[in-house]
């Protein structure tokens, strides 16, 4: 009979029980209800038209572009106890790999593309993953967790010393202080779950997770009278050193204005 706790100790989870400590140090929480009727028909307009987006793409996007438009205070992160803004604005898409196992792809200058674009990026680099190309963070995660507990702990606590802590970099194996991204987006809905918030990975120096929910119908007020609206529930972990609720708050509405105008997501940004 095959020991069944093998079968629970996959690569992130051994990962995990090294990085992770209790809850100690203060974040911000957040969420929101999303009116994505008009996202939801936009996606299947270009599914229509050949390009395989998804309301994940269209969310990142919008993200992507509030960071540059309305809230370039996010697009940053700490290193050496100071406050860093990032040269570029990208993005770390959670995706469902081999073996249903999750991993992310890295979008670089997100904010610099539209749907068509985007989809395609995606597209690419998933695949890329799957057939063993994968960006610097997995490789780092598929290292660590063959490396034995506790050994794996002292590693990962000397990388974050080197990386986070100290602000330094390791190019020998593509990490630094600022190899994760400018946020990270998970889509939650299509495992079936309303709603949730993310963690913010000690060694990821990212500072806000955002995390798509499920769809479903509830009517709205719009106008004076009661309509049916596809609604998300969008939630957000921030770091506290880096983000106050204001930013929350003009992140959301930006988020909100742009989902009602998503055709503007189809044009080139300058």
């Amino acid at each position: 009979m095959a020991d069944a706790s093998q079968d629970l100790n996959t690569n992130w989870r051994k990962v995990a029980s090294s990085i992770y400590r209790k809850p100690r140090d203060s974040k911000i929480y957040g969420s929101v209800d999303i009116d994505v009727t008009e996202l939801e028909k936009f996606v299947a307009k270009k599914r229509k038209e050949g390009v395989k987006t998804t309301l994940t793409h269209l969310m990142t996007l919008i993200i992507g572009r509030a960071f540059r438009d309305e809230v370039p205070e996010l697009n940053a992160y700490i290193k050496r106890g100071k406050v860093v803004k990032r040269e570029n604005i990208d993005a770390m898409v959670s995706v469902l790999l081999k073996d249903d196992e999750m991993g992310s792809v890295k979008i670089p200058n997100i904010d610099k593309l539209n749907v068509a674009e985007l989809s395609d990026t995606i597209a690419e680099k998933i695949k890329n993953s799957r057939a063993g190309n994968e960006n610097s963070a997995m490789q780092s995660k598929h290292m660590l967790s063959s490396i034995p507990w506790p050994f794996r702990t002292w590693l990962f606590n000397l990388y974050k010393l080197v990386t986070i802590d100290w602000g330094l970099s390791l190019p020998g194996v593509n990490l630094s202080s600022d190899s994760f991204g400018s946020y990270v987006i998970s889509n939650i809905g299509t495992l079936g779950l309303d709603t949730g918030y993310g963690a913010l990975l000690p060694s990821s120096n990212v500072s806000i997770v955002l995390i798509i929910g499920k769809v479903y119908k509830k009517p709205v007020v719009i106008n004076d009278e009661i309509v049916i609206r596809k609604i998300l529930i969008l939630s957000a972990t921030l770091d506290h050193r880096v983000v106050d609720g204001s930013h929350g708050g003009k992140l959301f509405r930006y988020i909100r204005k742009l989902a009602k105008k998503p055709e503007l997501l189809d044009e080139k940004p300058e």
